[in-house]
């Protein structure tokens, strides 16, 4: 393909002259055909074009095409006149080329809230395809399918992993005994009655929000419930401190059902006696 006139091509020329060069069975895989599929990738550079091509073809990567060869060629799927890998694909195929957690965490996650992917359908295309570059996504998707709804939630499973307590419900949703709604916790030890809720700074402490987890905060302590705040940033920053604060609200909420079921008054049953 030549590009007549001076200038930078567009992304749209690149893409075309990708396919080109890849030949007619030539699909999009990867970020670009993520992104042209609805996905934002936020965080993810933008990189060169990477291609999937049968494996009889005997076309070789060059400048910023990458040309990846596979016996699994999947049904295309176009998009303005876009040939290209179908969603779950193009994402598992951009996932195996990170050799860091983070965009990997962030792309599948986005993958399935924005994409509606089912983490299961990823799981089988995982054990369908190569193990190369495959162990990072598998382990983010273990977590996607505990219930992780959010890079947040998936890095504060990382977290529990480090404290040796039992698992938590993920995302279960709790009402009391007249099916009022409580509250949704990212993580809940029912065992202890501990709720464990990874709570942004940017939108949890706006005015509305705030009065929100105020409430919220305030319906888990009439039902007994004891409630750990994380920031999400400390589940990256001090994983080791938040693993040790989660350990203590454990062994603190357990101490309290004890004592309860002992018929020990608890401080807040001796201050309701004194009124």
């Amino acid at each position: 393909m030549l590009l007549l006139g001076s200038g930078k091509p567009t992304r749209r020329q690149l893409v075309d002259g990708a396919l080109l060069y890849g030949g007619p069975q030539a699909l999009v895989t990867g970020l670009e055909a993520c992104r042209r599929q609805g996905l934002r990738g936020s965080g993810i550079a933008a990189n060169g074009i990477h291609l999937l091509i049968p494996d009889s073809c005997k076309v070789s990567s060059v400048g910023s095409v990458t040309v990846e060869r596979t016996t699994r060629m999947p049904r295309p799927v176009v998009v303005d006149g876009v040939p290209m890998a179908p969603l779950f694909r193009a994402v598992l195929d951009e996932c195996r080329r990170f050799s860091a957690r983070d965009p990997v965490r962030a792309l599948l996650t986005e993958a399935v809230q924005r994409g509606r992917l089912n983490p299961e359908v990823l799981i089988r295309e995982l054990e369908a395809g190569s193990d190369r570059g495959s162990a990072l996504p598998r382990e983010v998707l273990r977590d996607v399918l505990r219930g992780a709804r959010s890079v947040a939630e998936v890095d504060a499973m990382a977290v529990w992993r480090r404290t040796g307590l039992p698992e938590p419900l993920w995302n279960h949703e709790l009402r009391d005994a007249s099916g009022r709604y409580i509250g949704t916790p990212d993580g809940y030890f029912k065992k202890v009655r501990l709720a464990w809720e990874v709570d942004s700074y940017d939108f949890h402490f706006a005015r509305e929000q705030y009065a929100g987890t105020l409430e919220r905060n305030s319906r888990y302590a009439a039902e007994g419930i004891l409630v750990l705040q994380t920031l999400p940033s400390r589940l990256r920053s001090e994983p080791g401190k938040v693993a040790a604060e989660l350990v203590a609200a454990y062994d603190a909420a357990n101490s309290m059902n004890v004592l309860q079921l002992r018929g020990v008054p608890t401080r807040r049953s001796n201050l309701l006696n004194k009124q």
